[in-house]
């Protein structure tokens, strides 16, 4: 059998080792960051389909398992390549190390309405983003190649032009039918992104694979599986949002500035910090003991529910942290907010012993705090993991102590701190630990709506699955609806009545 890279075996990006055996055995600081990225199709038996039901509180919403709704799609054909529409450069194609390190399928979603005012339905999607798709890629050549190892045992490019895997489908309902996207339904959504059939690892898998699938509204959903060592939610973003440029006739706003080799790590590598994040919370305490006990539910089937926190909730959970009455302090980002309240408040509805170490996990965009700044359309990862960690104790009798934690946990992401990380993967090529961990994943500020392929801004947008247990997805709820950030997160069905309590704490009128 071929021997891979640790962070090919490691990865849980799959569902089956290369040996054919399940990953679920992985633990410790092989249960490593991947898994906030990893947005893979849910194994729901068929005949258990899972709806939105809205439960007494306004702002909390449940998956349950109904048997009432399957959604039904007929793939149209086979899946085809489409290369660039013009001769590209070929040969390898370098990715840093903060692209190695998130080596994982993100499955997303974008629907579309058919637009009835210019008699423009979805009739003709498949056409004109297949048509743009070979445009845009030239440009973005390197989407059109496959991974594979260099001699250092890195992920690299080749760059061999055979194009991203492009699907057309069609379904047998309305799009309105498949419900909220927001809310994610795995066994709904999952059948509109392709996933490449028998694939045991990402070397077996496209870069880029889109599905169109065509709903009986005359509306349409692309479906989209891209790989994170590509770029972060920034870079998909600015590549969807030229993508739809093309589709319009436009020239992109923004090209693809392609050269990773400003990330390069030196020689010989400079680790400056210690790097928490990569460190593996340990319980030093005694087994018996009740202050250091694991979390309540461990084992146990993950209830997932969304939250969405309000414009008013928002400033309620800043005025409560007040951070700004400290001496020299400002007034918290909404982010830090949030974040804070998330980690206080599930570390509490878990259970936590009080000497239990819990430790928060989240990614900041490097672009400006690199010195000089990376240019403007960077294409590649240049998001770098920082953390923060606190007895469990003092954690939830203090959201503001968790405020503050998340605050320092930002400032501390500098140039140097950034380029440290670079040289620390090069030199340990060590992996984030998530025991006893919260990895917060921000998608609140990505400009999803900016997706318009010639249909206007899509009607709704989301992951196509739901996060793993040590994970909370941060979503925009978008101006039309209100505004405000919709939090994601599963937990077992005690912690979760715990956690919603909390919440309505602070989102009650």
């Amino acid at each position: 059998m071929t021997v891979l890279p640790l962070f090919l075996r490691n990865s849980l990006a799959y569902d089956v080792a290369l040996d054919g055996r399940s990953d679920s055995h992985l633990h410790g600081e092989t249960r490593c960051m991947l898994i906030a990225f990893r947005f893979t199709q849910s194994k729901c038996p068929n005949q258990l389909v899972h709806t939105l039901k809205k439960e007494t509180h306004p702002c909390s919403y449940t998956l349950q398992e109904t048997g009432v709704f399957e959604l039904r799609v007929k793939q149209q054909g086979e899946p085809s390549l489409v290369p660039p529409a013009e001769e590209t450069p070929g040969g390898l194609y370098y990715l840093s190390n903060l692209d190695q390190n998130i080596a994982v399928i993100v499955q997303t979603v974008y629907c579309f309405k058919a637009d009835d005012g210019a008699g423009n339905d979805g009739s003709s999607a498949g056409d004109v983003l297949r048509e743009s798709l070979a445009k845009v890629l030239v440009p973005y050549y390197p989407l059109a190649g496959r991974l594979t190892i260099s001699g250092e045992g890195k992920l690299v490019v080749d760059c061999t032009g055979e194009g991203a895997v492009f699907v057309e489908a069609e379904a047998d309902c309305a799009m309105a039918d498949i419900g909220g996207v927001t809310e994610p339904d795995p066994s709904v959504l999952g059948k509109l992104v392709y996933s490449v059939p028998g694939a045991k690892n990402i070397l077996e898998m496209p870069l880029l694979a889109a599905q169109v699938t065509k709903f009986k509204c005359g509306g349409f959903v692309l479906g989209l599986a891209i790989n994170h060592c590509m770029f972060d939610g920034v870079g998909a973003m600015q590549f969807v949002n030229s993508w739809g440029e093309t589709a319009r006739g436009l020239p992109l706003s923004l090209p693809p500035a392609l050269d990773r080799a400003v990330l390069r790590a030196r020689d010989p590598p400079q680790v400056a910090f210690p790097h928490h994040e990569f460190t593996q919370v340990t319980d030093d305490g005694d087994d018996d003991d009740e202050d250091s006990s694991p979390p309540h539910g461990d084992g146990e089937p993950l209830l997932h529910r969304s939250f969405r926190f309000t414009p008013a909730t928002i400033a309620r959970l800043k005025a409560l942290v007040a951070l700004e009455e400290e001496e020299g302090g400002r007034a918290c980002t909404t982010f830090e907010a949030l974040a804070g309240f998330v980690w206080s408040a599930r570390t509490r509805a878990l259970g936590m012993g009080a000497s239990r170490r819990s430790k928060l996990l989240f990614a900041v965009d490097g672009r400006p705090r690199f010195s000089p700044p990376l240019p403007a359309g960077y294409f590649g990862n240049a998001i770098v993991l920082t953390s923060a960690a606190c007895a469990a104790g003092e954690l939830a009798a203090s959201p503001r102590r968790a405020v503050r934690l998340v605050r320092g946990a930002v400032e501390a992401v500098t140039d140097a701190y950034m380029r440290s990380a670079v040289d620390y993967f090069e030199a340990t090529r060590a992996r984030p630990s998530l025991a006893s961990t919260l990895l917060i994943t921000a998608w609140s500020r990505l400009p999803f709506r900016a997706a318009d392929f010639g249909w206007g801004p899509p009607a709704a947008y989301g992951p196509a699955a739901l996060p793993e247990k040590e994970v909370a997805l941060f979503l925009s709820c978008g101006e039309e609806g209100g505004g405000g950030v919709r939090v994601l997160l599963g937990l077992p069905a005690a912690a979760m009545a715990e956690f919603e309590r909390l919440v309505e704490e602070v989102t009650a009128p």
